[in-house]
This record gives structure tokens, C-alpha cells and sequence, in this order.
């Protein structure tokens, strides 16, 4: 009894048969566009944008700099304004409100080195994430790229 839908092997082929009756001038597979990007952005962006945020730290730190100058500024010319008010006879309280706000200005400024002190961490330690993310994924970066197979994704050939 024989079916006529049925379909069966008429030869079997290894793989190193194939391979030996391909054509010479077979495409060889390639990373896709999508993996290759991928793989740069993964690494490279992780990167820059940790330096961003050490770069926005430095901008931070120079723009506290010039606050706290300011308010230095700021706060002398007030006592300045309180003394020429009380020299000219203005009311007490009108020269008290002008000392007080130098006296706030001083208080800015001390807290614009509050705020440096902490860019200035935020910056060492993006730093710090920066090399350490250098260090530990350049060797793997550089292997993919320089590489025409797919290498497998970090940590998976690591130990327990």
C-alpha cells in the first residue's frame, strides 16, 4: 500500500557533505547591523553617559564656585548698604533687614560649598565608574569587534 502524499528520504547528508557540494562563493553569516550597534552602544553609551554625569558634576562645581562669589559679593555690599542706611539715619529695623540679608547671603555661600563638596565626590566616584567599567568590559568589547562570530554575552563563561 502505497501513498502517493508521502514523502521520504531518498539520501541522507552529514554536515561535512554539505558543506564539501556547497559553492565556494557561499555568503559567510555576518553580525546584522542591529548586533553590531547594539554591542557599541551597550559599552560606548554606558560610558559616556557615566562621564556625563562627571562632566555635569564639573559644571556643578564651577557654577557653586561662582554662586558662592556672588553671594560673598552680595553679602558685603548689604552690610555696606546697612552702614550708609544707619549713617544717614534710616530706621533701625530697615538697617536690621539689611544686615540679615547679608547674613543670608553668607549662608548661601556656605552651603554653595556644601553642594561643591558633593559634585566634587559625584565626580571622583563617575570617574571611578568609568575606569572600573573600562577595565572590566575593553578586553570583551575589543574581542566582539575583532571577531566575525557571535561571542556570548559577559559573564556567561564566568565560574562560581
Amino acid at each position: 500500500m502505497s501513498d502517493s502524499t508521502v514523502i521520504e528520504p531518498t539520501s541522507v547528508q552529514t554536515g561535512s557533505e554539505v558543506a564539501a557540494t556547497a559553492p565556494d562563493n557561499a555568503p559567510t553569516p555576518r553580525m546584522g547591523w542591529r548586533e553590531a550597534i547594539g554591542g557599541v552602544l551597550n559599552f560606548v553609551t554606558t560610558g559616556a553617559r557615566v562621564m556625563a554625569l562627571a562632566v555635569a558634576a564639573v559644571l556643578l562645581k564651577e557654577r557653586m564656585h561662582l554662586l558662592k562669589a556672588r553671594m560673598h559679593r552680595d553679602a558685603a555690599f548689604a552690610h555696606r548698604v546697612a552702614e550708609m542706611c544707619g549713617q544717614a539715619g534710616v530706621d533701625g529695623r530697615f538697617v536690621a533687614r539689611y544686615h540679615e540679608v547679608g547674613t543670608y547671603f553668607v549662608g548661601v555661600a556656605e552651603c554653595a560649598d556644601g553642594v561643591t563638596a558633593a559634585a566634587d565626590t559625584m565626580e571622583a566616584r563617575a570617574r571611578g565608574v568609568v575606569d572600573a567599567h573600562d577595565r572590566e568590559y575593553r578586553g570583551i568589547y575589543e574581542s566582539v569587534h575583532a571577531s566575525p562570530y557571535q561571542q556570548p554575552t559577559p559573564g556567561f563563561n564566568r565560574v562560581p
